[in-house]
């Protein structure tokens, strides 16, 4: 378990001050000019020392992404983008952030912009966080009055200049290339990578992008040490994490934990256990909807970690942790989430924007037992034609649920559709599932 003092976070339940005098008084913007006069080389091999690991879902190390920008400012000068967007259902960790800890995210803009050899900042909030971007803007304002960000910030010759933009509710602009497109003021779409937006971001020139969360834990490493950073957690998987708790459980909370900590522990420590008891456990989603969902023997015994979860073929993502119990129906679960991923799709790439509608449609008939017993392993193959065919991740966030069911709980969809008279059993299921619909209509008309 984490002790007190290694959190980061110290005000994530508003216990304080959200003003820059009672963030200073916890210690943020303390000696932050010394930390910028040792140079960018310095700060990002702290940060790559620290190994840091984006803390938006990828899990990318931070320094080295930082490393990308190129070393001299050409023509083109270079951004630095926050993605506050946090669309990713099961998430709410830099809404906390923005609204109870907004100086450490300022401050942390102000170090990696100056390691990034950035003058502009943009904070891409999503439409929803309005108060949260109120509560943002108004900590911007007392840092420009006392002159910690502005011209010759904290006296420390780099000018910055922060600037909030509100997003319009869609989920693909969470992804870092759609997210630059919104804010050019196009329809947010993935770009092809490469190139990489380090090198071709924001209006063609080089530009990090980086989570809140990231970011705002970057000042505390750097005053503590990557050494320290590293104590905590373990190897590749290092420092502390907000994880959001929610679903079936008495307590839904966020908090702070080291890398590494048992799911069992998260759920019963903090968040009062499953509702109905730890024994009515059904499964619990790890990482935000778009991960796979883990069965309850798995949940037992596993970390919460990036290398862990990916072993057992699931991911950390977003920290997002959903807890289902067994009163829930799993199956119209993932049908709900495979309604939101294909309600949000972008329609560019057709194996997402077509597959994601055949998951929903075939789930939602699933869960009522109206499919056959060859459409559940069909589903798979849907799932397949759509992972690794996309520009962006969001085809791989679409399949992975329903992936997860299927792995878990393939014998609930077989037992709940092992019959169905109106469908004949052969192996030309691909039509059976349009001529299915077809009979349906007729017999309601």
């Amino acid at each position: 378990m984490l002790e007190d003092k290694d959190r980061i976070f110290k005000n994530l339940y508003n216990d304080f001050g959200v003003d820059a005098t009672s963030s200073k008084n916890r210690g943020d913007w303390l000696d932050t000019k010394v930390l910028i006069s040792k140079g960018r080389e310095w700060i990002i091999n702290e940060i790559k020392s620290s190994e840091l690991r984006g803390r938006g879902g990828a899990g990318f190390p931070t320094g080295l992404k930082w490393s990308f920008a190129p070393k001299e400012v050409g023509s083109r000068p270079h951004y630095l983008v926050i993605n506050a967007d946090e669309s990713e259902p099961g998430t709410c960790k830099d809404r906390d952030i923005l609204r109870f800890e907004p100086h450490k995210l300022i401050e942390g803009c102000l170090i990696a912009a100056y390691a990034v050899q950035a003058h502009v900042c943009y904070i891409y909030i999503r439409g929803e966080y309005f108060n949260e971007g109120q509560i943002l803007q108004e900590a911007l304002n007392q840092a420009y009055k006392n002159k910690l960000i502005g011209k010759n910030s904290c006296d420390s010759g780099w000018d910055l200049d922060i600037f909030i933009h509100y997003g319009a509710g869609a989920y693909i602009c969470g992804e870092e290339t759609a997210l630059l497109e919104s804010l050019e003021g196009n329809k947010g779409q993935p770009r092809l990578k490469p190139p990489f937006p380090a090198l071709v971001g924001l209006y063609g020139c080089p530009t990090i992008v980086n989570n809140v969360e990231t970011i705002a834990v970057v000042p505390t490493i750097l005053r503590k040490g990557s050494k320290w950073f590293t104590s905590i957690g373990k190897p590749k998987n290092t420092g502390t994490k907000i994880f959001c708790i929610s679903g079936n459980v008495n307590h839904p909370c966020n908090v702070e934990e080291e890398m590494g900590i048992s799911l069992k522990d998260l759920i019963e420590t903090h968040a009062g256990g499953v509702i109905g008891g730890w024994d009515n456990l059904q499964a619990v989603i790890p990482g935000g909807s778009s991960m796979p969902l883990l069965p309850k023997n798995i949940c037992e015994t596993i970390k919460m970690d990036f290398d862990s979860l990916v072993e057992n073929k699931s991911g950390l993502g977003t920290a997002g942790i959903v807890v289902i119990n067994k009163d829930q129906d799993i199956i119209k679960c993932m049908a709900r989430i495979a309604r939101f991923y294909k309600h949000e799709s972008c329609g560019q790439c057709t194996p997402c924007r077509e597959g994601s509608g055949w998951m929903w449609r075939m789930l939602e008939r699933m869960a009522k037992g109206e499919a056959s017993r060859e459409e559940v392993d069909m589903l798979m193959d849907v799932t397949k034609q759509i992972e690794g065919h996309t520009i962006c991740a969001f085809g791989e966030g679409s399949a992975w649920p329903v992936q997860g069911l299927l792995r878990h709980f393939k014998k609930e969809l077989i037992k709940r559709n092992n019959f169905n008279p109106l469908i004949k059993k052969n192996k030309n299921v691909p039509y059976l599932i349009d001529q299915h619909l077809l009979e349906e209509d007729n017999v309601k008309s």
